[in-house]
C-alpha cells in the first residue's frame, strides 16, 4: 500500500477512547484501513495520567501501520480527535505548542480525547508533515446569553459531540440542497452520552453539555434537580470522585436498568418489562424536550431535526422522539458515528486549499 496520488493525499486518523485507539487510513475521501487497537485494563493501569499513555499508544499505532505494510513516509498529514482544550470556534486547527501544553495539562479535564492532538503531532512532527485536530470536544460557538445561568459563579459550557454533529449537519444540509452555512438545524447525537445542539449560519449556537446537562443517556445522568444534587453531595454517601463517576459513567440507563445496551433494553420491553419501557420512554421524552428547546434557539425556523449516533439505529427510540418533534421540522436520521470520516475530511479540506487551518491560542 505505497502508491499515493497527489489528488488523494494519504491521511492518518487517530481517535483515542478510554480503552482503545481507533485509527484509520484515508487516501483522499477513500478509507483504506480502519482498526480498533484495544488496550487492556492491566496495560492502562500502569499510567497515572492520560498524558502518560502517549508513548504506548504511539508505538501501537506505528506498529499497526508497519504490520499493515503502510510506510510512514507515505503519509501527508495526521489528524487526531480534538480534546478538552480551551473553548474555541469549530474548524480545523493546526496542532501547535500552545495546544499541546493545554492538552497535557487537561485545562478542562482529563479525557482520552486529549491524546488525539498529542498523538497526531508526535507522529507527524517526526515526518515533517502537518498535524491537525477538527471540531474539538471544546468547540464553543454558543451565544453569550446561552452561557449564563442564575449564578454568576456557574456558567454553561459547551462540551458536546461537536465533531460528529457538525459533520452530520453538513451532510443533512447537503441533503436539503443547502450549504451548511445556510441551514438551520437541530442535531441530536444519541450515544453513551447525548448532546443536543442548534446550528445556525454554520455555527453551533447552543448545545447541551454531554457530561452534565440535557437528557439522561445510557451512561450519564444528565440534568438533575439542583437542590437534591447539593444535598446528595453533602450526604456523606459518596466521595467527590465517586459522585462524578456516578453522574458521568454510571447514570442513565445503567443506573435505572443495570445496562447501557439499548438492544438489551428493547429486548426487555418486548418481553413485557414495564420499568424498562418507562425508563426508555423517559429518555426519548427528555431528548424530544431538549430538541424543542434548541428549536427555540433557532426561533422555530429549523429546516430539519437530525438524529445521529449509535442509538439512531433504533426504530423504537427514534420513532418515539420523532412523534414528539415532527411538528418542528422534518426528521432526518444518520445512524452511527462518522468521526473518522469527519476528521479525514477536515484535514483534506485544508490540504486541498478549500479551508484555512486555524491557529490555537
Amino acid at each position: 500500500m505505497t502508491t499515493v496520488s497527489a489528488d488523494a493525499p494519504r491521511i492518518l486518523v487517530i481517535n483515542p477512547t478510554a480503552t482503545a485507539t481507533h485509527v484509520a487510513l484515508f487516501d483522499g475521501e477513500e478509507e483504506r484501513l480502519a482498526a480498533e487497537l484495544v488496550h487492556s485494563r492491566e496495560e492502562l493501569a500502569r499510567f497515572e495520567r492520560i498524558w502518560d499513555q502517549f508513548l504506548m499508544r504511539r508505538d501501537r499505532i506505528t506498529g499497526y501501520l508497519r504490520d499493515a505494510g503502510v510506510p510512514l513516509e507515505s503519509l501527508r498529514a495526521v489528524v487526531g480527535r480534538g480534546g478538552l482544550m480551551k473553548p474555541v470556534p469549530g474548524g480545523v486547527y493546526a496542532v501547535n505548542g500552545a495546544m499541546l501544553e493545554d492538552l497535557r495539562a487537561g485545562v478542562q479535564g482529563e479525557h482520552a480525547s486529549n491524546l488525539g492532538g498529542i498523538l497526531a503531532y508526535g507522529i507527524a512532527h517526526a515526518l515533517g508533515i502537518p498535524a491537525f485536530v477538527v471540531d474539538p470536544v471544546s468547540t464553543d460557538e454558543m451565544r453569550a446569553e446561552a452561557h449564563l445561568t442564575g449564578l454568576p459563579e456557574l456558567r454553561r459550557s459547551s462540551l458536546a459531540h461537536a465533531l460528529n454533529m457538525r459533520w452530520i449537519a453538513r451532510k443533512a444540509a447537503a441533503a436539503l440542497g443547502k450549504a451548511y452555512a445556510e441551514a438551520n438545524l437541530v442535531v441530536a447525537h444519541l450515544g453513551a452520552g447525548i448532546s443536543v445542539s442548534a446550528h445556525q449560519g454554520g455555527r453551533m449556537v447552543d448545545a447541551t453539555n454531554a457530561l452534565e446537562d440535557g437528557p439522561f443517556a445510557p451512561e450519564r445522568a444528565g440534568r438533575l434537580p439542583a437542590g437534591d444534587l447539593v444535598r446528595l453531595c453533602f450526604s456523606g454517601r459518596y466521595t467527590e470522585r465517586q459522585l462524578i463517576r456516578k453522574l458521568t459513567a454510571e447514570g442513565g440507563l445503567i443506573a435505572h436498568l443495570g445496562t447501557a445496551d439499548w438492544r438489551e433494553v428493547e429486548r426487555r420491553i418486548e418481553q413485557g418489562d414495564q420499568q424498562a419501557d418507562l425508563v426508555y420512554s423517559a429518555m426519548a421524552y427528555q431528548v424530544a424536550r431538549e430538541i424543542g428547546a434548541m428549536a427555540v434557539a433557532l426561533r422555530a425556523r429549523a429546516d430539519a431535526v437530525v438524529l445521529t449516533g449509535e442509538l439512531a439505529h433504533s426504530d423504537r427510540l427514534t420513532g418515539m422522539i420523532s412523534a414528539r418533534v415532527g411538528w418542528i421540522a422534518p426528521v432526518m436520521r444518520f445512524p452511527g458515528s462518522e468521526e473518522n470520516r469527519a476528521l479525514a475530511a477536515g484535514a483534506l479540506r485544508v490540504l486541498r486549499g478549500e479551508e484555512e487551518a486555524l491557529t490555537y491560542r
